[in-house]
Order: structure tokens, then sequence, then C-alpha cells
């Protein structure tokens, strides 16, 4: 028959065994934790990131207030305004200036208008972004090619080899109108 204190020092081990068990989960809970919370507070700020890129030309965000603090980022927003005027890409049709798109789209139009004009091909977005006078980081060579595949959805832009881009057939001269 065991004796009394053999069993209180089985149960001391099985007992310190699930303390220590349940340390480790809660040090891994605690690093998952973490982590949620960081990806939480960073979909926090690309919300209000994207909350200042449609604010309207005052600044002010348009049709709700961002939340500044992490805790209140959660809440459900308002209904927004329509985008900045010139922020969107109309398709393109004939007759249609580049004055209507904002500034960057018009730089990548006249960068390849000129391009064509010299017949010297396609382009590349870390091409485009050196003509832009931007550095051509991945962050902004990124930038440029969600701009450019948007030209090319909306028929301003030609891309037949992957990440080469040209002007659309029928598109030319520097002010876009044929």
């Amino acid at each position: 028959m065991p004796s009394v204190v053999g069993l209180l020092e089985q149960h001391e081990l099985a007992a310190r065994r699930r303390v220590d068990g349940l340390r480790e989960e809660a040090d891994r809970i605690q690093v998952e934790l973490a982590a949620a919370e960081q990806e939480w507070q960073e979909w926090a700020i690309a919300r209000r990131r994207v909350g200042t890129v449609l604010a309207s030309d005052d600044g002010n965000t348009a049709g709700t207030e961002v939340a500044e603090d992490l805790r209140d980022a959660d809440a459900s927003p308002e209904p927004r305004d329509a985008a900045k005027p010139k922020s969107q890409v109309p398709v393109w049709r004939e007759g249609l200036a580049w004055a209507v798109l904002s500034v960057d789209y018009q730089r990548i139009l006249t960068a390849l208008a000129d391009r064509q004009r010299l017949r010297q091909g396609a382009l590349i977005c870390q091409e485009l972004a050196v003509m832009s006078g931007l550095d051509a980081v991945p962050a902004k060579v990124e930038a440029l090619r969600s701009k450019a595949k948007r030209l090319v959805a909306r028929g301003r832009l030609a891309g037949q080899q992957p990440g080469r881009f040209t002007l659309a057939p029928g598109l030319a001269g520097q002010d876009g109108a044929s």
C-alpha cells in the first residue's frame, strides 16, 4: 500500500505538470493575442488612411469622423460621399480628354505618349516611377502598377506583356483627345 507522503507527492507532481502546461498555453495565447492586436491596429490604421484619402477637399472626412482611439475603430462607419473629383478613372471613349484624370494618371499617360512618340516601346512600373520623379522603391512602384492596371481596365492603356504598359490603340496626343 502506498504511503500518504507518496500519494501527496504524486498529486503535487500532477498539479505541477498541469500548472506548467497551463503556463505554456497562456504564453502561447499571449503571443497569439499580441499578434491579433497588432493586426487589428494595422487594419484600423488602414481604415483611417482610406478615410483620409476619401476625405473631401477641405480635409475633413466626408460623411463620418475618423475614430481617434483604436478601440473605437471596429464601430461600423457611416456611409461616405463619392470619391474626390478626378480620383476615379472613367472608361475611355472618343474625345474624352486626359484632363478628367488626376495628375498622377496624367503623368503616366504623358510618359507613355512620349515613349510611343519616340517609338521606344512599353514601360515597366520601375521606369514609370523614375520618369515621374519618384524613388523606385516597392511601395511607389506598386502604387504606380495599381494605377496602370486601373488605366488598362478602363481602356486607356494596353498591357501586352505582364508588367509592361503602352498607350491603348486609338489613344494619342498630349491631351488624350483623338
